[in-house]
């Protein structure tokens, strides 16, 4: 177990989260003109809503996640293996986010690379507080996530699932 740990962390990427200006990630090149929608979120202690989210292949997203809950939460998308990948990770790091993470990013620790292709975009959310991540839906939307791998979290029912539309 603990050689094969070793070797997932070893084989994960650092993620540059797509998180909005004083986030502690790097701001996409895209536009307000090329975002077609918004959605706004908010994350409470162990759920999201909305709890489902249709989305359209290609369709590039700005979410405005609001932690209202007591505790930190993060915002994840990515294929179940890779989600999977991610929790195994935090929980051999006692669920934190490494030093100098200040609540925002995941710039302390590595992110898993999802069956889509690159890395999976995320932010963490301290409580009180909004961070915004954008991004553009995959071919395979259907098969995607989005979850809170905080120890505890997913397993107490803190994720949901995005629906193809179309």
């Amino acid at each position: 177990m603990r050689k094969t740990l070793l070797a997932l962390a070893l084989g994960l990427t650092t993620t540059a989260a797509f998180a909005g200006p004083g986030h502690g990630g790097s701001q996409p090149s895209v536009s307000d003109a090329d975002i077609d929608r918004t959605i706004r979120f908010e994350a409470g202690d162990m759920w999201f809503d909305p709890e489902r989210i249709e989305v359209a292949p290609g369709e590039t997203i700005r979410f405005e996640i609001t932690n209202v809950g007591n505790v930190e939460h993060e915002f994840v998308i990515g294929d179940a293996k890779a989600q999977e990948a991610h929790r195994e990770m935090m929980r051999a790091m006692g669920g934190s986010h490494g030093d100098g993470h200040g609540g925002h990013g995941h710039g302390g620790h590595d992110m898993a690379e999802g069956e889509q292709g690159g890395e999976m975009p995320a932010v963490t959310i301290a409580p009180g507080e909004t961070a915004e991540l954008v991004w553009t839906a995959p071919q395979g939307v259907g098969d995607l996530e989005y979850a809170c791998n905080i120890p505890g979290h997913y397993e107490a029912g803190m994720y949901g699932n995005f629906v193809r539309q179309g």
